[in-house]
């Protein structure tokens, strides 16, 4: 902070300069120079208190630590205040000590005598009045300690600690966050050179391949291509063996074509231009050979016979059968692929005979069509081969997703487990609170920052956020008490007793309007730790102990009503209004999901949802549903209009119901019911958001599917998920998601829309 007020200093300064205000100007230099915080430098602040207990002078620095205390001490919270005692308390025993060790005993007395009316009443200084009669109080037992120098460098470390910490977590002017604003400006701008740079060097390499591709393509273009036999084009594949039988075949068919054979005016000549290569997938390529044989050569003769066709085919086979026998050292393998193309080969000869034979019957039109058939048969050939390949690589190639991930920060003031992550209805600001207690209210746009921190004495169980002045937070404790908290004053404006014989305050909610608050009060758990360590025992719902659900006003902050819970009072989890206040929905421990008329306060529809407890509840995005998780680990979505009526019901795993488990080394287990929102919907309700073992994972709603589609997981964390919120006040969505270990991970998420 210092160096940002003595830019910020300067920055002033060349203002009043620049507008001509040279009285401001000298005022504020004066200012300046007479500034008892010296410009939030801790060491300089030590330096003055100090030299203050070098100079003797006692009034000084009882005058500037009453100063430190009314400007900056005051403001702490009340947790901190022995902290700033004990600091005072060993300040001015610093300054006793240094008074005996320059043997200016006579500093000494006149301290007492000063300070006696206010240290006489304190149980620290009851034995230091003894101090300036002490002959040798550095060898005193009760006074050696203090007159060491370890414990001098000690104090001095401790004070600037104190301090730098001070000015690092207190709240500073919009004006101060200038330097920060400017050195996120300059990171952002360099990224942004640098993926600039990046693009560039793709798209040059991008245009540079279309370019050698295109050449590619002018250079084929440029050569004459000729339709080869299939034992040239497939010749890296052959060995000695069908080398030779290739030979023999290439000779039977010249014999063919010299007699004017049937096959040479079956298959046309070439098309003019170059012709397409041989095709490989689907045929063998002995088949590719007797397709492409006799082509050359213009159809001049007549069909010939069965018998000659057939007795190429045998002087084949004998040939072949020749080179197998001069071989011992043939591979079996070899021989039987040799044999089956043989046969293929048969088969094909055989086929276009009968071809041949029916086309001697037909016209000449008839016969010129039938010339063009072995083309046509190959075109659809590779016609079918590549919609199979488009198809195959279509099915293997997932669906858009429907979210972009623009970035991912951690929050990580937390020590302990989260409990409940609450956005405020601005989605300005974040409330987290964990198990030991602490509060931390923090923003995130544009930058990370803490802006109140608080600790309570007493275990606190539930968190919300007011509505309409959202600066405040209600709070609900495990000893019977709400309280009002602003987060910009950072103190409590109120606490109220709910009940002492329910005295866990397990669920809050404020309605839209902001003048009233639903609170959830329940008796003590009869669940302990060591219950919920063995979690699959099968003892669903053990814990359904009485409770009350009780309607607040939030300006009177006094009870209205209590709502009748039927058949019986049983504790409620969690409670959720719909958009206008009108209706109110909870769960509860016995499984019970109950809607009430807020207009009539009293209960319009209730039905047994879970086998076991009721852990989060939700309206819908057009409020005609509603959505429940519990302890039975099903996601359930309720037709609001028909009691009881299932719309969809889905399993989800355990690290997204709870308990949920942490363990450790040496069998260390850490075990934790669900207390915040366990799920949390899009802007448009299509998508919800949910806890597991890593991060966030968001599901796809509305679909026929009997299980959810998962789109996207969001990841990052190395402890389970406990609670999550979805904050849709911003152009881009913004996730969260709260660990056991007290991280918060924030995701922003850009939506692609279709």
């Amino acid at each position: 902070m210092a160096a940002a007020a003595e830019r910020t200093d300067e920055l002033v300064r060349e203002y009043l300069l620049f507008r001509g205000f040279t009285g401001a100007l000298k005022q504020l230099d004066a200012e300046i120079k007479a500034d008892r915080e010296k410009g939030f430098r801790v060491d300089k602040i030590v330096e003055q208190l100090q030299q203050f207990v070098q100079s003797y002078d006692l009034a000084a620095l009882r005058d500037y630590w009453n100063y430190l205390d009314r400007r900056l001490f005051s403001r702490l919270e009340d947790v901190y205040r022995p902290t700033v005692n004990k600091l005072k308390t060993s300040l001015f025993r610093y300054y006793l000590v240094y008074t005996v060790q320059t043997n200016r005993n006579d500093k000494a007395q006149e301290f007492f005598l000063k300070q006696a009316s206010e240290l006489q009443n304190q149980v620290e200084w009851k034995d230091w009045f003894v101090l300036p009669f002490l002959p040798a109080p550095d060898s005193n037992p009760a006074f050696a300690t203090y007159f060491s120098r370890q414990w001098a460098d000690t104090f001095i470390v401790s004070l600037h600690n104190f301090l730098s910490v001070l000015f690092q977590c207190m709240p500073v002017p919009v004006i101060l966050n200038f330097d920060a604003e400017c050195q996120r400006s300059a990171l952002v701008q360099e990224e942004n050179d640098i993926l600039r740079q990046k693009l560039f060097a793709l798209q040059a390499e991008t245009y540079r391949m279309k370019k050698e591709e295109l050449q590619q393509q002018q250079e084929e273009e440029s050569v004459v291509h000729h339709k080869l036999p299939a034992y040239v084009s497939n010749m890296d594949r052959l060995g000695d063996c069908e080398l030779d039988m290739t030979r023999s075949q290439r000779s039977t068919a010249h014999s063919l074509q010299s007699r004017g054979g049937f096959l040479s005016s079956l298959l046309s000549q070439s098309k003019k231009g170059p012709s397409r290569p041989a095709l490989t997938t689907g045929v063998s390529p002995t088949q590719a050979g007797g397709i492409l044989l006799g082509k050359k050569e213009p159809s001049n003769h007549q069909s010939t016979k069965g018998k000659e066709v057939a007795t190429g085919c045998k002087d084949a086979k004998s040939h072949f059968t020749g080179l197998t026998a001069n071989e011992p050292s043939s591979v079996p393998q070899r021989q039987r692929r040799l044999q089956d193309h043989g046969k293929e080969r048969k088969e094909l000869l055989s086929k276009v005979t009968s071809q041949g034979q029916s086309v001697e019957k037909k016209t000449e039109t008839g016969a010129t069509e039938a010339e063009l058939s072995p083309d046509l048969h190959i075109e659809q050939l590779e016609t079918l081969t590549k919609a199979s390949a488009f198809s195959t690589e279509a099915g293997g190639v997932r669906q858009e997703q429907p979210f972009i991930v623009l970035s991912q920060e951690e929050y990580g003031e937390h020590h302990s487990s989260i409990m409940h992550c609450r956005v405020d209805c601005s989605g300005r600001r974040v409330a987290s609170l964990d198990v030991d207690g602490v509060i931390k209210v923090w923003s995130f746009n544009p930058m990370m920052q803490t802006k109140a921190s608080s600790i309570s004495k007493s275990p606190l169980l539930s968190l919300e956020w007011a509505t309409k002045r959202d600066r405040l937070l209600l709070l609900g404790s495990g000893v019977g008490t709400v309280r009002l908290y602003d987060t910009e004053a950072k103190k409590n404006l109120c606490e109220i007793n709910i009940d002492e014989d329910m005295p866990r305050i397990l669920s809050l909610a404020c309605s839209p309007s902001g003048a009233s608050f639903v609170c959830s009060a329940a008796a003590p758990s009869l669940v302990t730790q060591l219950d919920l360590a063995a979690p699959d025992t099968g003892g669903r719902g053990m814990n359904q102990v009485p409770g009350k659900l009780l309607l607040w006003d939030t300006k009177t902050m006094k009870q209205q009503l209590q709502f009748s819970l039927e058949p019986e009072p049983i504790a409620t989890n969690c409670t959720a209004f719909n958009h206008n206040g009108n209706l109110l929905v909870t769960g509860a421990a016995d499984g019970i999901i109950r809607l009430f008329d807020m207009q009539q306060h009293e209960c319009a529809l209730s039905w047994t949802a879970h086998d076991g407890e009721v852990y989060s509840v939700e309206f819908s995005y057009d409020e005609n549903t509603v959505y429940s998780i519990g302890e039975d680990g099903k996601f359930i979505q309720w037709n609001i209009h028909k009691s009881g009526s299932k719309v969809s019901e889905y399993a989800l795993p355990m690290d997204a119901t709870g308990p949920f488990v942490l363990s450790g080394y040496s069998g260390y287990k850490q075990v934790q019911v669900p207390r915040g929102k366990l799920f949390a919907f899009d802007s448009e309700g299509n998508y919800m958001l949910t806890c597991s073992s890593t991060g966030g994972i968001i599901y796809k709603l509305n679909s026929d599917e009997k299980i959810l589609e998962s789109c996207l997981s969001l990841g990052g964390h190395r402890a389970p998920v406990v609670t999550v919120d979805w904050c849709t006040a911003m152009d881009c969505g913004t996730c969260l998601t709260a660990s056991m270990d007290g991280k918060i991970k924030l995701t922003t998420l850009l939506a692609q829309k279709p």
